[in-house]
């Protein structure tokens, strides 16, 4: 079997399999108690990190920290796939849920930091959006701080559409680094939206594509433009049984594929063209 016809013949049966089961996907209480025990332990390390003497990317915290940024800075976005582990250094168990956990950083070319800040924290409501975003408003606005309501699409092996709300808040490390953290308030599932049959599920009561997200953003000052690096930390239903490792794959694949795209945006947005993308264990 080729590469593509293991892809085209995973996709299916996860399609099949979501699509079977859809009414049963419903977000448990030990679910989301062990999501918060995922996202205390990857905060802990996250500020750690961001209160270390030397360091301030979550790659610069890896084997190849300097190669990382090498590959950054020749344009590359540097991707890679993370795992929070609990105090004794087990896998927590995230049982009837999966998170997904990743990490990339891309080099956005001649933008001073102050100047992208100030973009990120005045959002323009009539777009243009970052991909996947059909329409944002803004709730909120404080100094270092920003509320939103956006509503997204997500299309990989099967698209859908959600009603989110996000708390998001900046902190400052100085004059060249600048730290974010964004936390979905409320995801709830559009039905069959943009139709005269649009409803919009209960929270926690849908298809489970996508329970929880949060994403930890870093920016960072260097000659040739700003460092953005995000990590990402989202809960979705768990893999139906038996397409374990064969899910996983084609799973990884398409988180892969979300993040070089949402970093792309960035770049386009706010500075230069797009390039390659390099893989980082």
């Amino acid at each position: 079997m080729t590469a593509r016809q293991t892809i085209a013949w995973t996709t299916m049966a996860l399609t099949f399999a979501l699509r079977g089961d859809a009414a049963a996907a419903t977000l448990q209480p030990h679910t989301l108690q062990a999501w918060r025990a995922y996202v205390a332990a990857t905060e802990a390390r996250i500020a750690r990190e961001l209160t270390a003497p030397q360091g301030f990317l979550v790659s610069d915290f890896s084997r190849d920290a300097a190669g990382i940024r090498r590959a950054v800075s020749t344009g590359d976005i540097a991707i890679a796939k993370l795992e929070t582990l609990d105090a004794r250094g087990k896998t927590i168990v995230v049982a009837d849920g999966s998170i997904a956990h990743w990490r990339g950083a891309v080099l956005v070319r001649g933008v001073t930091l102050d100047t992208l800040l100030s973009r990120l924290q005045h959002p323009p409501e009539r777009g243009p959006h970052p991909l996947d975003v059909v329409a944002l408003r803004v709730v909120d606005r404080r100094p270092d701080h920003l509320r939103l309501a956006i509503r997204m699409t997500r299309s990989a092996i099967v698209t859908a559409t959600y009603d989110t709300e996000h708390a998001i808040d900046y902190r400052r490390y100085g004059a060249a680094r600048v730290s974010s953290r964004s936390v979905s308030t409320k995801i709830a599932e559009v039905e069959a939206a943009g139709t005269s049959a649009e409803r919009v599920l209960p929270e926690g009561e849908d298809r489970g594509f996508l329970w929880r997200m949060n994403s930890y953003w870093r920016y960072e000052q260097v000659p040739e433009g700003v460092i953005v690096e995000l990590e990402s930390v989202t809960l979705s239903r768990g893999i139906p049984l038996g397409l374990g490792m064969i899910v996983e794959s084609t799973i990884d694949r398409v988180a892969r594929e979300s993040i070089s795209r949402t970093l792309d945006s960035v770049r386009r947005l706010y500075g230069g063209a797009a390039t390659r993308v390099a893989a980082v264990s």
